[in-house]
Parts: C-alpha cells; sequence; structure tokens
C-alpha cells in the first residue's frame, strides 16, 4: 500500500513541475514586462498616446490640413485662431499610436502659439518631446506635421482671401 502511495506522490510532484505558472506567477511576469515597457517609454510619449481630449472634428475651423502617409495612416487638423493666435488645434487620424502620439504632441506644442511661432514645430520637435519615439516611426512625425502646415496654409490662404469661404467646403 505504502508503495502505491508513494508512486501516486511522485507523480503528482512530476505534474506540479510539468504545470505551467499559476495565476499570480502569471501576473506578476506581465507587471514586470509593464514596467519595463513603462521604462523605455518617456512620460511624455506615454501621455501623448493615451490623451483623447483633442481628439475630435471641428464643423468649420479656421484652418484644415489633410495627410497621408506611405503606412497609409492618415491625420486631419482642425485648427481655431483668434487674434492670430492658435486658440485650439484638434485632429483626426485612422493611424497606429504612434501617429496619435504626434498628432497630440503637435496640437500640445502649438496652442497658444502665434502663427508665425507655430511655422517653428518641425518634427525633430515632436521627436524631441516625445522622447522615445521608435525610429522606425518617424514618418509618424513627419505626418502629423506636415498636416499640421497644411492647415497652417489653409488658414493664411482664407486669412488673405475671406470671400473663399464661401464657395462651399475645403474637405
Amino acid at each position: 500500500m505504502s508503495l502505491i502511495i508513494n508512486d501516486y506522490m511522485i507523480k503528482q510532484q512530476k505534474k506540479l513541475k510539468e504545470r505551467p505558472p499559476s495565476g499570480r506567477q502569471e501576473i506578476m511576469k506581465t507587471s514586470q514586462e509593464e514596467s519595463n515597457l513603462d521604462r523605455k517609454l518617456s512620460a511624455h510619449y506615454l501621455e501623448m498616446a493615451t490623451r483623447t481630449d483633442k481628439r475630435r472634428k471641428i464643423i468649420d475651423p479656421d484652418g484644415y490640413g489633410k495627410r497621408t502617409g506611405e503606412c497609409g495612416d492618415s491625420v486631419e487638423m482642425f485648427l481655431i485662431v483668434r487674434k492670430n493666435i492658435i486658440h485650439s488645434v484638434s485632429f483626426i487620424t485612422d493611424g497606429c499610436i504612434n501617429t496619435h502620439a504626434c498628432a497630440n504632441c503637435v496640437s500640445f506644442l502649438a496652442e497658444g502659439k502665434s502663427i508665425l511661432e507655430a511655422w517653428e514645430i518641425t518634427p525633430e520637435k515632436v521627436i524631441d518631446f516625445l522622447e522615445t519615439l521608435p525610429e522606425e516611426n518617424i514618418h509618424c512625425a513627419e505626418l502629423a506635421a506636415g498636416a499640421f502646415y497644411l492647415a497652417l496654409v489653409n488658414f493664411q490662404e482664407f486669412k488673405h482671401a475671406p470671400w473663399k469661404r464661401l464657395y462651399g467646403k475645403r474637405r
């Protein structure tokens, strides 16, 4: 009888060794992976990638620009300008989280600036602000800045020729 019990115990111990990690160990492993990810991504990047307050379409903006990248991502930028100061920048994107972070960053950097100062926002400034944008996604910063430049051009066109607003939608 003791031989049977001993044999049973050995089999149980083997099963325990072969069993996948417990839920607690899995949670600990996932938490470690997440904390490693947090260390790899800057606070600025994480904030810009997760903010959604600027992600909206403005019906009658003072400036509008849309750009589609070679990757297929699109960014639309909408400007509200008061007394030559950018009051609000919002955007819509169908792109990846990196494109979202870059568009949010452009919005953040532009608000409160004059139109002249806004032209100084470059893809390099977006990359520097985000700090940890992956190198293979630098085109996302170029895409967001490009859509923003088109919105600035659109604003200036309508500022110099306001009668053009009467001729239908710009989009």
